[in-house]
């Protein structure tokens, strides 16, 4: 078409993407602008203004991402799943796409609450989530965390919108975190351990039969059998048993024995 004054002719043409890597993408419009000089034709093609990240070059940038990531659609499917990630969890690429992240992963988050098709739907609904620690069960069966940073793609004519993940391993320092955590614990317990023991109101003194028979009680052995080792009887064996518990203010052999290791006389 040609026009010899005013605005330039446009025209609209949709031609086939050609790209095969990954998940099929859309058409793409080309613009055919032809420019009127005078009694000649000079045509220029041009793109169109930017449009959102068609699927294939989302695919590819996911590919080559050298940390772990991945694409979850509405449902919750996985879409993509990079090199990256396999080597995190030990499930390749063919084993984990198109499957439930929830239920092949088990994932969640810091609190506990799992990644499921709710937060998957809710990050597309608002455009995006924060960042945040996510926990993943690993083929193996260990856990792995990772600190994704979440972007969503909206949704095209041929394909779903998809959330991406993009993962920091973060394994390491969880796991340190949790032993430092555990090791809190532990010297918690124990001082509070010994703010008790002061506050023991003092008892009897136990003998060293008395002691022999709670600690073979301690290492788990019956009556009959403590009996026999002692050379005793079991009527002389309820004996010692009964004084026990009168010093110690106890009122079996169980409670006589966890009061004896708090005093250390066992």
């Amino acid at each position: 078409m040609f026009r010899a004054s005013g605005a330039p002719a446009r025209r609209y043409l949709t031609v086939p993407d050609g790209t095969a890597a990954g998940p099929p993408a859309p058409a793409r419009v080309l613009c055919v602008q032809y420019l009127a000089t005078g009694a000649t034709q000079l045509p220029r093609q041009t793109f169109c203004p930017p449009r959102p990240m068609q699927r294939d070059r989302l695919y590819r940038l996911l590919q080559r991402t050298p940390d772990p990531a991945f694409a979850l659609t509405t449902l919750g499917e996985i879409w993509g799943w990079n090199p990256a990630a396999e080597r995190l969890t030990g499930i390749p690429a063919e084993e984990a796409l198109h499957q439930p992240f929830v239920t092949l992963l088990q994932p969640c988050g810091p609190l506990g609450e799992p990644v499921d098709v709710s937060y998957c739907e809710r990050a597309i609904r608002d455009g995006g989530v924060p960042s945040f620690d996510m926990q993943l069960r690993a083929r193996d069966g260990q856990h792995v965390w990772l600190n994704v940073s979440v972007l969503v793609f909206e949704a095209l004519r041929t394909s779903p919108a998809v959330v991406l993940h993009l993962g920091h391993d973060i394994t390491a320092s969880r796991r340190l975190r949790a032993a430092y955590e555990h090791m809190v614990q532990a010297a918690r317990d124990i001082v509070q351990l010994a703010e008790e023991e002061p506050h023991l109101a003092p008892v009897s003194p136990l003998t060293d039969q008395e002691q022999r028979i709670l600690r073979a009680f301690a290492e788990g052995h019956g009556p009959a059998q403590v009996a026999r080792s002692l050379d005793i009887s079991m009527q002389t064996l309820r004996n010692h048993l009964h004084h026990v518990n009168q010093k110690l203010g106890t009122h079996n052999r169980l409670e006589a024995v966890t009061h004896a290791q708090r005093r250390h006389f066992i």
